[in-house]
């Protein structure tokens, strides 16, 4: 049984949502978030990646960096750009990209069910990224971005949301990316209690994304216990901020991958190699990889269709990712931790192939454009209680960070 708890968010104002709500910290450099707050005084990013805010060229410590997040914070709600709810709500955000709908319900989940593995994760947390993020909830008394999960469908809950979505939105703007984001707020009584007794029906739910924000918020709430060993279980560090959404309405990318370097090979000694485990398919124009086991490779000016020859056991190993890591990357390139390897970068499938093809030509020696993991994958490698490689799936639309705030107390 999932549990969903209504509370009261810290919201901005309707006329100051549109500048405030900003992309979530962790797809960002500190340099390209500095850029999107000198564009804009009110981004969120001020508060989500706090060194983006501070001056350059200088030292500080995780702590320092913390507080200016607080500090920014504290700025805005003095100056009267946020307000705080007088009572419990649930909010209903839709997001729409492209012509397709992401309604999402904002919520607070508990982290006993995080702990528990009601709420199931499919990828490892780095503890260095673990340890900041903790600190940055700790120090700001609350969570500042959403939990990105999903669930099984649900008829009811369907039902509920289609007939919340008949009336006006409260909030609704566009952003730069074309997403159209609208926001209406629950506070019918009725229709809490009738959502929160559909989703106790559901056994699971899964993260999509926010592994590290819901690790660090699990983190912050024992720290909490210890320091209220009294506590009931109701207080509200016992729950974190999250965005429940129908799995039939996510969209899932590609995540494809850039290498700096040929490991000391040729690109003739590297083609041979790729041979060993891959069809080679040298290609007259960019093709997009259009089933498992298929790759796009970009070198030099070249591009090749790559696909694999065999199939392997395993659920996680037969993942296209899991094949390009371990048949490429670590077998020919040497990349042994994509997480922490300077060689390799990332690049979300929703910037389409030719901003691969861009970055090779600027300063990159290789990509691969991948087939997308399935939501299907997802689900299945989580209930077996196992990891994905990281940087396996890229979702698209993302929700805004400082839409709504849940404070811990």
């Amino acid at each position: 049984m999932a549990t969903i708890k209504a509370f009261k968010a810290l919201r901005p104002k309707k006329e100051f949502a549109s500048q405030i709500a900003a992309l979530p910290y962790d797809i960002f450099t500190t340099e390209e978030a500095r850029e999107e707050i000198n564009k804009n005084q009110l981004s969120f990013l001020k508060v989500d990646l706090p060194l983006a805010s501070l001056e350059q060229n200088k030292n500080y410590t995780d702590k320092e960096i913390n507080q200016k997040a607080k500090e920014n914070l504290d700025q805005m709600l003095d100056q009267g750009y946020f307000y705080q709810e007088d009572e419990d709500c649930l909010y209903l955000y839709n997001l729409n990209f492209r012509g397709k709908d992401q309604a999402g319900l904002i919520a607070s989940c508990s982290i006993d069910e995080y702990i528990n593995d009601t709420i199931k994760k499919h990828e490892k947390t780095l503890l260095a990224k673990q340890k900041d993020r903790t600190e940055h909830i700790d120090i700001l008394d609350a969570n500042t971005g959403p939990i990105f999960l999903t669930y099984s469908s649900n008829d009811k809950i369907k039902n509920l949301i289609a007939g919340l979505k008949k009336s006006d939105p409260e909030i609704e703007f566009t952003s730069p990316d074309g997403v159209k984001h609208s926001i209406w707020t629950i506070r019918d009584q009725e229709i809490i209690k009738n959502l929160v007794k559909e989703f106790e029906k559901i056994n699971n739910f899964y993260i999509a994304d926010g592994h590290h924000r819901s690790a660090s918020a699990v983190q912050v709430a024992k720290k909490r216990r210890l320091e209220n060993p009294n506590y009931k279980g109701d207080e509200e560090f016992n729950y974190f901020l999250s965005m429940l959404v129908d799995k039939d309405e996510i969209q899932i990318y590609d995540y494809n991958r850039l290498v700096k370097d040929l490991n000391n090979l040729s690109e003739e000694e590297f083609l041979e190699k790729l041979k060993e485990d891959f069809d080679l398919e040298k290609l007259d124009k960019i093709y997009k990889p259009a089933k498992k086991g298929e790759f796009t490779l970009f070198i030099g000016d070249s591009h090749y269709k790559m696909t694999y020859k065999n199939k392997r056991q395993g659920l996680v190993e037969n993942l296209d990712v899991s094949i390009l890591q371990d048949l490429v990357l670590d077998k020919i390139l040497g990349i042994k931790d994509p997480r922490k390897d300077k060689r390799i970068d990332f690049v979300g499938g929703i910037r389409g192939l030719d901003e691969l093809e861009r970055r090779v030509r600027k300063d990159m020696a290789i990509a691969f454009a991948l087939y997308p993991t399935s939501l299907d994958e997802l689900i299945q490698i989580a209930d077996q209680n196992k990891n994905m490689p990281p940087k396996s799936t890229w979702f698209e639309p993302k929700p805004r960070s400082g839409l709504f705030i849940h404070k811990l107390k």
